[in-house]
């Protein structure tokens, strides 16, 4: 399913907006929003103050490259998906500069907060096309580094700001192929023997 990215990205955006909307006013009456837009394009929304929860990298989970295919009948196998962690940025953007700093701590600790709660995903939390899967989600801290931050930052050519990673995983991307075709099983005869003698040991 090649969705599973913006799938995974409806999933956490609905979830913050709904734990931040239940606990902090200026989320509730609308004035603030959360947008899957980098800091730096969030400037330019209708509503430009928020949570930005940017996906700005994608890596494959090796844990799990190798995973055997999945059976989906006796003579058909699912091509084996491709498994992605996926990292997020997640930014508080205020424009007032004069409450900015104590605004922007009190959403992000509530971002830190409701994920420390709620480190999983599946079932009905899922949105889009993970919607009624099997699907399941798990997100983590990611520490990071002052200098790895900052790289982020001079990327976007703006001045750093408070802001925190957090990794996703596991996400799958399904293969758009046809399951293989394979001769099932249909009868497994053991190999045996007799052991006739107990060849001596030793000199």
């Amino acid at each position: 399913m090649h969705t599973a990215l913006s799938a995974t990205s409806e999933t956490l955006a609905a979830f913050l907006a709904a734990q931040l909307s239940a606990t902090i006013p200026f989320f509730a009456d609308g004035t603030m929003t959360v947008a899957l837009n980098d800091p730096e394009e969030m400037e330019e929304l209708p509503s430009p103050q928020g949570l930005s929860l940017w996906l700005y990298r994608v890596v494959r989970d090796e844990q799990h490259v190798n995973a055997p295919p999945r059976r989906l009948a006796a003579n058909r196998l699912e091509r084996v998906p491709l498994p992605l962690r996926l990292y997020y940025l997640v930014t508080p953007v205020v424009a007032n500069t004069l409450t900015a700093p104590g605004t922007r701590q009190t959403i992000l600790g509530r971002v830190l907060q409701a994920f420390h709660d709620h480190p999983s995903f599946r079932g009905a939390d899922l949105r889009g096309d993970l919607a009624g899967t099997a699907s399941e989600l798990f997100i983590r801290l990611q520490p990071m580094e002052v200098d790895e931050l900052a790289r982020i930052w001079d990327a976007m050519d703006r001045s750093y700001q408070l802001s925190v990673s957090y990794e996703v995983s596991m996400v799958l991307v399904r293969s758009a192929l046809d399951p293989d075709a394979v001769t099932p099983v249909e009868v497994a005869l053991p190999e045996w023997g007799v052991i006739t003698a107990v060849e001596p040991v030793g000199p």
